[in-house]
């Protein structure tokens, strides 16, 4: 099955959205898919990272002053998203997919139009949805409320209802998208792990001594984009409190972009408390995790996204603390460690519980990483198989 993908970001970047739309066309094309992917005019090239045949095409490099990688709305991907569907169109008309597989609001969009356009091909569209737009642009500060939110609103539901097939990454996602589109199908396809990234034998000891972290303290690690709309500002607060009370614990934060990082650290003089690692490569991600004591993940429900990090957290089988959101409780059940309030008081205090009893958690170590098995990439791409097929029979 030839699947054409809208990929509307720089992709390849180290963070939650493209690990997804890497992550998935890899295992798609495992199972026999022919992938192309279409995308911005930066990123990394995946070929040199995985053994892949992955196609990846890019938009020419006309705004070349445009490198930003970090998530987050930005007017200049109007003019990038515009060249993304010239570029999509014409490797729709060349290539004969079967599925446009869109990614994102803005992928979505681009991908109807395109399908539109080749309406005789009978293309079918795919909506791949990682969370709720308006949502997204809120928590970044591009909306507060009034008719901007209501036009933006509107235009949500109207590009979820654009695909043949809609998928999201949350079960709160799908939820919401039921309530406004009833009589549509929405199939859930959770965010993966690649255990053979941690299934390497790997000497504790030896990792923390490689990566330069203490050996005398508790390591509790967040991983992923360093942006408000990820928790940070709950990560900033609960760090402060837990070391104004107590020096055994030693955070690691590694993500992009660094500034506020930096800012923060140096600000309250906490280079000993506190290291920053940035960029944070994805493959070097399982290194970092399975040198720590505790995965970190402040993300409460508000742009209704999934949390990959925590399956990666679940692949290095660490204790795992954060907020009791729906998503959350799915992935880890009984064995997460949830915050008592959703702020950083409440995440504090759980940091600190963990530590205080962190050998009874660690117990659960191979029963955590049990549960990340159920949640393996080939699992989704499965689910993502069956919806293609589905669409094509019908």
């Amino acid at each position: 099955m030839k699947t054409l993908v809208v990929a509307p970001t720089p992709f390849f970047s180290n963070r939650g959205t493209h690990i997804r739309i890497l992550e998935e066309a890899l295992a798609l094309e495992k199972m026999g898919h022919d992938i192309t992917i279409a995308t911005y005019h930066i990123g990394q090239d995946i070929d040199r990272q995985f053994n892949t045949h992955i196609d990846v095409r890019r938009i020419r490099r006309w705004l070349f002053w445009y490198k930003k990688i970090e998530a987050g709305p930005d007017w200049q991907k109007i003019f990038l998203d515009l060249m993304l569907i010239r570029k999509v169109f014409n490797l729709a008309r060349k290539k004969h997919p079967q599925i446009i597989h869109g990614h994102l609001h803005e992928g979505v969009l681009i991908g109807w139009v395109v399908k539109y356009c080749l309406f005789w091909r009978k293309i079918k569209l795919v909506a791949d949805l990682h969370g709720s737009l308006t949502n997204e642009m809120i928590s970044h500060n591009y909306l507060s409320g009034g008719w901007l939110k209501k036009i933006f609103r509107y235009l949500e539901n109207f590009i979820n209802n654009l695909g043949d097939a809609i998928i999201t990454s949350s079960d709160e996602n799908t939820g919401q998208i039921r309530k406004m589109l009833p009589q549509r199908k929405v199939t859930t396809v959770l965010d993966g792990v690649n255990m053979d990234y941690y299934s390497a034998s790997s000497d504790k000891d030896g990792l923390r001594s490689a990566l330069m972290f203490p050996d005398d303290k508790i390591i509790a690690t967040y991983t992923g984009a360093l942006i408000f709309n990820k928790g940070v500002d709950y990560l900033w607060g609960a760090i402060r409190k837990v070391i104004e009370s107590r020096q055994d614990i030693y955070f690691v934060i590694a993500g992009f972009p660094p500034e506020k990082a930096r800012t923060f650290i140096d600000k309250y003089a906490y280079q000993e408390n506190v290291r920053l690692i940035s960029p944070l490569a994805y493959r070097e991600l399982p290194s970092i995790l399975r040198a720590s004591d505790i995965g970190i993940d402040p993300k409460d429900s508000g742009t209704l996204q999934a949390s990959g990090k925590i399956l990666q957290y679940m692949g290095a089988g660490l204790p795992i603390v954060c907020f009791d959101r729906t998503n959350n409780r799915q992935y880890l059940g009984d064995l997460g460690c949830y915050a008592s309030e959703i702020s950083d008081r409440g995440l504090a205090r759980e940091i600190e519980r963990v530590a205080d009893n962190l050998a009874f958690h660690q117990r659960n170590s191979l029963e955590i990483m049990k549960m990340a098995e159920k949640y393996s990439w080939s699992a989704s791409a499965e689910k993502i198989d069956a919806v293609y097929h589905d669409l094509l029979v019908r």
